[in-house]
């Protein structure tokens, strides 16, 4: 619920407005798992809230899969017995530099302590992953919980559907379908448990959200604006700090455009033109690249905010530099960067990773034509954990954790 809805279903029972606010404070900042740890209220009141049907929780992490990086990747089962993945990194994946916000300059600056080595060379120089060694000692009494583990922000990948209609032909996902949509509720709810796992202190700690799990957010629209909403009156991480990314609902991208609180857009650009795109993203059949990017044109960017263009890129079939003159060409009137993505693998897919010599081709024609362009660092891959990967592991409603065996193939056969 939202804080008004929490104030008038607190007067509906008799309750001054304080009363909302005590239940706002224990759901959102305490994040309490059951209304009986609501001890501030009488328990006269948790009882009828109670018999009325009303309830508080939390999603429940039943599994957890921590890769060789630090990522972690959970299997969240919501009430109702159905699951998502959520994906918790440690220091982000690179996926914000260059967009103008709080979290791109927090990036930006810490680059002298992470280095520019790469696995694509030195065109691709923010694939490192954080070298913390070379960090100043801190004093640990006024920090939060995630400078006390050893890194300085974290990023959570959250889910908006239990599957997706999308059907991309590179990534997992697409492979299970989709069940149902999310709750605001069940898609804020993702964020405050994996909140509580790693004791995080916001307004201490620097945590940044992406829309880019399971699902397509626009496809859910109105469920996902409500957990922004959420996310930003209730749990106090500011739209600033989240990105949501399409892969291309044009009605969507416009009424995106008119929110008043709305977070970064990323859109899943993936191919230069609408022939290869619609081999890879059969949703371009609707909606053709010309049409998404006038869409994209009617955002209201602020002063410092770009709009990021994520391209999954796969080997032999958008990697050339015929592509990267195409792209360019397509985004000249957009205040835009790119995040080039190198094909995470999965079981059943039928593509390959480009060749290192060509991505850092791809990038290097963009920047040198003044398109700013970034190699999103993998993080996860090891686990099924990077963008594309992610697979619910439970298939039936009400499965135990004993029964829900984790597809993770071991580091050594996953490409690098």
């Amino acid at each position: 619920m939202l804080p008004e809805e929490l104030k008038a279903l607190m007067e509906s029972h008799g309750q001054k407005g304080y009363r909302a606010k005590q239940i706002e404070e224990a759901l959102y900042r305490q994040r309490v798992s059951s209304l009986d740890e609501v001890t501030v209220l009488p328990s006269t009141l948790r009882e009828t809230l109670a018999g009325d049907g009303y309830s508080l929780g939390l999603p429940e992490l039943v599994q957890t899969a921590k890769s060789v990086d630090g990522t972690e990747r959970y299997l969240v089962r919501l009430a109702d017995g159905e699951t998502v993945e959520t994906v918790w990194m440690p220091d982000g994946d690179g996926g914000e530099r260059g967009d103008g916000s709080e979290a791109s300059a927090e990036e930006e600056a810490e680059e002298g302590l992470e280095g520019n080595a790469s696995e694509f060379g030195p065109a691709a120089p923010f694939e490192a992953a954080a070298s913390l060694e070379a960090a100043p000692k801190r004093d640990l009494r006024n920090v939060g919980a995630l400078e006390q583990n050893g890194y300085r922000r974290a990023t959570i990948c959250i889910s908006s559907q239990v599957g997706c209609a999308v059907n991309c032909q590179f990534c997992l996902t697409a492979k299970l379908g989709i069940r149902r949509n999310l709750t605001g509720g069940e898609i804020a709810g993702q964020v405050a448990a994996v909140l509580n796992r790693h004791g995080v202190k916001i307004g201490k700690d620097r945590i940044n959200l992406v829309f880019m799990g399971m699902g397509e957010p626009f496809l859910n629209y109105d469920e996902f604006i409500r957990s922004v909403q959420i996310l930003t009156k209730h749990i106090g991480i500011p739209e600033s700090r989240m990105t949501v990314s399409t892969s291309g609902i044009e009605p969507a991208i416009r009424r995106f455009a008119q929110e008043p609180v709305r977070p970064k857009l990323a859109l899943s650009l993936n191919a230069s033109n609408d022939v290869i795109r619609e081999q890879v993203m059969p949703i371009t059949r609707k909606w053709k690249i010309a049409q998404l990017l006038d869409a994209v044109k009617t955002l209201p960017l602020g002063k410092r905010e770009w709009v990021t263009f994520e391209y999954v890129m796969l080997g032999g079939i958008n990697d050339q530099p015929e592509h990267a003159r195409e792209v360019l060409e397509l985004l000249k009137d957009i205040r835009s960067k790119v995040n080039l993505i190198v094909w995470n693998p999965g079981p059943g897919i039928d593509y390959t990773q480009p060749k290192p010599e060509d991505v850092a081709a791809f990038q290097k024609m963009l920047i040198e034509a003044g398109m700013p362009a970034y190699i999103r660092r993998p993080r996860g891959r090891d686990i099924y954990a990077a963008c594309g990967q992610l697979k619910r592991t439970v298939d039936s409603p009400g499965a135990t954790p004993a029964a829900a065996l984790v597809e993770i193939a071991p580091a050594a056969s996953l490409p690098s």
